[in-house]
Order: C-alpha cells, then sequence, then structure tokens
C-alpha cells in the first residue's frame, strides 16, 4: 500500500501518435497525448530507417552537404592528376 499524499495522482490517458496508432495508459498527464514517434514507428523498435522530415530540415540538410560533397570530389580529382 503507497502512503497517502506523497505519490501523484495517476489518470487514464489516451495517447496518439502521427503515423495513427492509438493506446490507453495511466499518467498524471490529464487529458489527451498526442507524439511524433511512437514504439509502433520508431526506427529502434520496428529495424526500419525511416525519415520524418518536419519543416523540411531534411531536404536542408542535404543541400547544405550536396555542395560540401562537390566540393570535396571537385578536390579529390585535382588530387589525381
Amino acid at each position: 500500500m503507497p502512503k497517502q499524499g506523497i505519490h501523484p495522482d495517476y489518470h487514464d490517458t489516451h495517447v496518439k501518435c502521427a503515423c495513427g496508432n492509438e493506446f490507453d495508459t495511466r499518467s498524471t498527464h490529464k487529458g489527451a497525448i498526442v507524439v511524433e514517434i511512437c514504439s509502433a514507428c520508431h526506427p529502434f523498435f520496428t529495424g526500419k530507417q525511416k525519415l520524418i522530415d518536419t519543416a523540411g530540415r531534411v531536404e536542408r540538410f542535404r543541400r547544405k552537404f550536396a555542395k560540401s560533397d562537390a566540393g570535396k570530389a571537385e578536390t579529390a580529382k585535382a588530387e589525381v592528376k
């Protein structure tokens, strides 16, 4: 039996993921919880690589490093000659 007055109140909570997965759990948070990644879509649990692009971050990253990779390729060609 837990001591009275020192433990937080747990409530039934509905959790909804961006992938569409929904489940019920208990939490100190009141109301519904919306998450971006859950155990049904997280690469660690599924074993699959999945890029979740938020506001074009992945594309911006690829453009940024494409310039860097192009410069490295030109330098490598110059060294070979």
